[in-house]
């Protein structure tokens, strides 16, 4: 009973330690590792110890990087449309301080259109977010950003985009980082350029990273079709002073694009009046006043807000009666 005990505290206390960070490439680079070595013999009666040379190691510097694109799915743009923004992090995965060099390659092949490079900023102010006006503009050999062992940067690649595209069609950019004191095959060695003039090898990423942005023409198209039903007093369908018409818009949003802030507008005619309580949104009744739902008649006008809406279809009716 108490063995089951002990474990379950050992388990528990397991499961309450916090994760460790994840660390670079070992050691930091510059890192003395000495070591010195001894031997005891006997002479006669008297037992003597020897002392080796000690031998002392520099820890090279590993150069290793990372380089990942951030945008959670596709990055959605229209023909024409510009400074269209992709995110990637660079993380220097090697145990040493290094600089890096970035180059946008967007004629990557298979896709349907080639972006149109704006520029590439560094993010000054760490938010995670491009800001225009105070995120820096990259210029290589300028500003190449510059890591400590583990440390990360946001980077911005802002695209501008061809005319005459359609929906659907895909294309890529491609961002690539390398690290400024070399590249290679895993284990080229750069004698005495790493840090403080130690050793830099590359190490298993080559020292170089790339990867790629996936930017989607979004095309949308909205369709607006108004219809009338009319009921006269005697059971049929005559437009005469004292029938009711119901009228129907029908907002049809196609294509994977979304059409933003939809809302319809329609005026009451004139020569009729509108009849109370009969304002409807897909079957459900809204209020004529301003108030928490979507829609109102003020002014002899209706108004019904639709908000964002992406390949669906609404109904807007209500109903007037003829003067």
């Amino acid at each position: 009973m108490k063995n089951t005990f002990s474990r379950i505290l050992i388990a528990t206390a397991l499961l309450l330690m916090p994760a460790l960070p994840a660390m670079a490439a070992g050691t930091a680079a510059g890192t003395n590792i000495t070591n010195q070595a001894s031997v005891s013999f006997v002479v006669d009666t008297a037992t003597i110890q020897q002392n080796s040379n000690a031998v002392t190691l520099q820890v090279a510097e590993v150069l290793n990087l990372t380089l990942q694109w951030q945008d959670s799915s596709n990055i959605l743009a229209k023909s024409e449309e510009t400074d269209k923004v992709a995110t990637f992090l660079l993380t220097n995965t090697g145990n040493g301080s290094e600089a890096f060099t970035l180059t946008v390659d967007n004629g990557v092949a298979g896709d349907q259109f080639d972006p149109t490079l704006a520029g590439v900023y560094l993010d000054s102010n760490g938010n995670g977010l491009y800001d225009a006006g105070t995120d820096t503009l990259y210029t290589a050999g300028g500003n190449d950003p510059v890591l400590a062992a583990d440390g990360s940067i946001r980077l911005f690649i802002l695209n501008d985009i061809p005319a005459g595209l359609v929906d659907g069609n895909l294309g890529q950019s491609r961002l690539s980082a390398a690290a400024n004191t070399g590249t290679g095959a895993p284990g080229t060695a750069f004698p005495g350029a790493g840090d403080g003039g130690i050793n830099a090898v590359v190490g298993s990423s080559g020292g170089a990273a790339a990867d790629e942005a996936t930017l989607q023409i979004a095309a949308v198209d909205v369709a607006v079709v108004k219809s009338a039903l009319v009921a006269d007093p005697y059971g049929g369908s005559e437009p005469m002073p004292t029938a009711f018409i119901t009228y129907s818009v029908a907002v049809t949003v196609t294509g994977s694009g979304t059409a933003q802030s939809v809302t319809v507008t329609d005026p009451i005619p004139a020569n009729t009046t509108f009849v109370a309580g009969t304002l409807k949104l897909d079957g459900g009744a809204l209020t004529d006043a301003v108030d928490g739902d979507a829609g109102e008649v003020v002014g002899g006008i209706v108004t019904v807000r639709l908000g964002d809406l992406q390949d669906t279809a609404k109904t807007v009716a209500f109903q007037v009666t003829i003067d």
